[in-house]
């Protein structure tokens, strides 16, 4: 099977009704894609399982179920197998798979920080993603009421995993997203 942005998007859009799920799985294409292009990998490749990490989650959200079941899906449809692995092994604690490829280990880095960003930018008085700074999204992160939902770890522990330190690797997240500030609704008033 060919794996194509075009056939996620549609297998996204058709499983999620969700506008900020929807929103989520573009934030995280827009970091993943990032990194591809660094990386001289496929942007495409990497772009469709950023789209689809989560693509099962409003119809199995409990862990176990998500994303196991899409997983089920994906593969009745044809999907490669690494398409699969990566997406399992951002939910490592769940299914076992630790992330080990340069595409796993980018989306288990962007997943919970895309989001993290977004909030980060959404509060900010012009909400926009285009004038965020990595030291604010630090400072937010010693927040523990500010995005409680993400667990702080998974940011740190995305940096790690792309060899980077921290504030590099939230300020190329930032700088991917800034790219597609108007998709993901983040341009704000600027």
């Amino acid at each position: 099977m060919q794996v194509s942005r075009e056939a996620a998007w549609q297998l996204l859009t058709e499983w999620t009704q969700s506008e900020s799920l929807r929103k989520h799985a573009l934030a995280v294409e827009a970091a993943v894609r990032g990194y591809a292009r660094q990386q001289g990998a496929n942007e495409e490749e990497w772009g469709v399982v950023a789209l689809l990490h989560d693509f099962d989650y409003e119809r199995y959200p409990t862990l176990g179920d998500h994303p196991n079941k899409g997983c089920e899906h994906l593969r009745s449809l044809g999907y490669p197998e690494w398409v699969m692995r990566a997406i399992l092994s951002h939910a490592s604690e769940i299914t076992g798979i630790q992330p080990e490829s340069p595409v796993e280990k980018a989306l288990v880095a962007c997943d919970e920080l895309a989001g993290f960003v977004t909030a980060a930018s959404l509060v900010r008085p012009s909400k926009s993603v285009l004038d965020l700074e990595a030291k604010s999204v630090i400072k937010r992160m010693k927040d523990k009421a500010f995005a409680r939902q993400v667990p702080r770890d998974h940011l740190i522990r995305g940096a790690e995993l792309m060899g980077l330190p921290l504030e590099e690797h939230v300020t190329n997240v930032i700088g991917f997203m800034r790219l597609q500030a108007d998709s993901l609704g983040l341009r704000g008033t600027l």
